[in-house]
């Protein structure tokens, strides 16, 4: 078999895999369940504490709170991502409000959002961050936090992957 046909071959069977990865992935993000067994830990800011579960890895971070209906008063997702850069978040398939704070790898907030429910306009970090920790709606302004303001028990989050 001439070279060029096998070399062919080759690039269509990994063109077809890829294809089928990317839709069973599509999958998963749109199968209309929350994510369930995340780690979770406890972050503080101020006197408040804050029990986040971790988004750690591309398809936790892509799925992230979509289909969750409610969250406690002090809980949120922890997204941790592998190098700084200029993230943005949307509410693709999320029915609930929810405020996010871009964090830099210090814990210091540079920038707060609110974001409406199962809206894809997309809210942008500021300035480089690591981190972005999503909470219910209004749930930075209520509790006086602020940019500026540092949150700490990050080194206990999974590595980003």
């Amino acid at each position: 078999m001439n070279m060029r046909i096998r070399l062919l071959k080759i690039a269509l069977a990994f063109t077809a895999t890829a294809f089928v990865a990317t839709a069973h992935a599509q999958a998963r993000l749109d199968d209309g369940k929350p994510q369930s067994g995340l780690p979770r830990i406890t972050l503080t800011v101020g006197q408040h504490s804050i029990q986040a579960d971790v988004a750690a890895t591309e398809e936790t971070r892509q799925k992230g709170l979509m289909f969750r209906k409610h969250m406690g008063k002090n809980e949120g997702m922890l997204f941790v991502f592998t190098q700084p850069g200029y993230y943005a978040m949307w509410m693709r398939n999320t029915p609930i409000n929810l405020s996010v704070a871009y964090l830099d790898a210090a814990g210091k907030i540079i920038s707060i959002h609110e974001m409406e429910a199962f809206s894809e306009v997309p809210h942008q970090a500021l300035g480089p961050v690591i981190y972005a920790l999503e909470m219910n709606a209004k749930w930075f302004a209520n509790n006086n936090v602020k940019v500026g303001d540092t949150i700490k028990g990050l080194e206990k989050a999974p590595k980003a992957k």
